[in-house]
């Protein structure tokens, strides 16, 4: 059986079980609804990847009686590394962390207190992963890696009880005529989809299989020397794609995502960012949009409006810590969280203003004993909605 004839068959295979979805449930589209998987572990923890100093730093986030927010280390953090952090990610239990370095994924067990415990023999020899997520059903983690020609992810099988990983497919793409450099990589809601921005080589988007964790029907955008993307969200309903964009006409680009994943780019996009977003997130009620600009320290705020588009919100952009370069939102949904490599402060902590909906409100902020602890990546721990 030729590889060609099996993928064909697979395909169709998809297609038949994504029609009957549709007829049950009377979609319009093939997006099956997957099910977020609730979180065994509970409390409101986030963590910093530190790649100065090689360390993990906790935090505990919490709103004081007058309303205060704060930002409390956990017990025993930082956690010292014996590798530089590269990425990381939580498992959708919020039971484990997983943090990657230029040769292995390890695993951290999260305890009620957020504190965290590495877990020997859980971990896995991987290549240049520079970006993870898990999927929305919480069974499969996806890491993003590759070499400057060739783009790689794999698909790994999460184990609920241990946090385990076991590789169950991989799925690799080129791009003629271009340098890959892969930056973020993330699962729609629906699960059903994985977009990966390659820096110079565009990005790419596959569909996805939840029940094998197979990989299929790649597709790439049209990629730029002069432009690099960076960092993506993909709104709860699975309808629009963002792309932070930095380079010649940078910015926030917006795409309709269609039927298998397709995508066509919005009128006006890219929205003005600063010419260098980094990253991107939107906010728990999808209808704020915030963009890091690394190049000026700054955040870029957005209402989103009918069809994804963007609208400045007032008072943007926000001043940030140096160097800005990852974006999270904690999991009640109150606060958007920022880290900064470039230090002064590592991690910034925003409340969003009710006078003005959507405006960023400074919180709380971190600065780590060693400033800047080169303080990559921010990840917080998932919602129970």
């Amino acid at each position: 059986m030729s590889k060609r004839w099996a993928a064909g068959v697979q395909q169709l295979a998809w297609m038949a079980f994504a029609v009957a979805a549709m007829a049950l449930t009377g979609c319009d589209g093939f997006f099956v609804p997957n099910v977020p998987v609730p979180p065994v572990t509970t409390g409101n923890y986030v963590y910093v990847a530190n790649t100065v100093t090689n360390s993990v730093s906790g935090y505990a986030v919490a709103t004081g009686t007058t309303g205060t927010a704060t930002l409390t280390a956990v017990p025993g953090s930082p956690v010292s590394l014996q590798y530089t952090p590269v990425a990381m990610a939580i498992s959708r239990s919020n039971k484990f962390l997983y943090v990657s370095s230029v040769g292995s994924i390890n695993v951290y067990s999260i305890g009620s207190n957020g504190s965290l415990t590495a877990t020997n023999g859980t971990g896995v020899t991987a290549i240049n992963v520079t970006s993870m997520d898990v999927s929305p059903d919480g069974q499969w983690l996806l890491s993003l890696g590759g070499t400057s020609v060739l783009a790689q992810i794999n698909v790994y099988q999460i184990n609920a009880s241990t946090g385990a990983l076991t590789l169950t497919n991989t799925g690799q793409t080129s791009v003629a005529n271009a340098v890959i450099v892969p930056r973020m990589l993330r699962i729609s809601p629906s699960g059903t989809l994985v977009f990966a921005a390659l820096g110079t080589g565009g990005d790419v988007v596959f569909n996805f299989d939840t029940t094998t964790g197979t990989l299929f029907n790649s597709q790439n955008l049209a990629v730029s020397a002069t432009t690099s993307d960076n960092g993506l969200a993909v709104d709860n309903a699975t309808a629009n794609l963002y792309i932070a964009r930095s380079g010649t006409g940078g910015g926030v680009r917006v795409f309709r995502i269609g039927t298998g994943g397709s995508l066509s780019e919005i009128a006006r996009s890219p929205f003005a960012s600063g010419g260098q977003a980094y990253t991107v997130v939107l906010d728990s009620t999808g209808k704020y949009a915030y963009a890091a600009n690394r190049a000026n320290s700054t955040i870029y705020g957005y209402a989103v409006g009918t069809g994804g588009g963007l609208t400045a919100l007032d008072g943007s952009p926000y001043g940030s810590g140096l160097q800005v370069s990852s974006l999270d939102i904690d999991n009640t949904g109150a606060y958007l969280l920022a880290a900064a490599s470039g230090g002064k402060p590592d991690l910034s902590m925003y409340s969003f203003d009710t006078t003005t909906p959507g405006m960023l409100i400074p919180a709380a902020s971190v600065t780590m004993g060693t400033d800047p602890a080169g303080s990559m990546f921010v990840v917080a721990m998932h919602s129970g909605q």
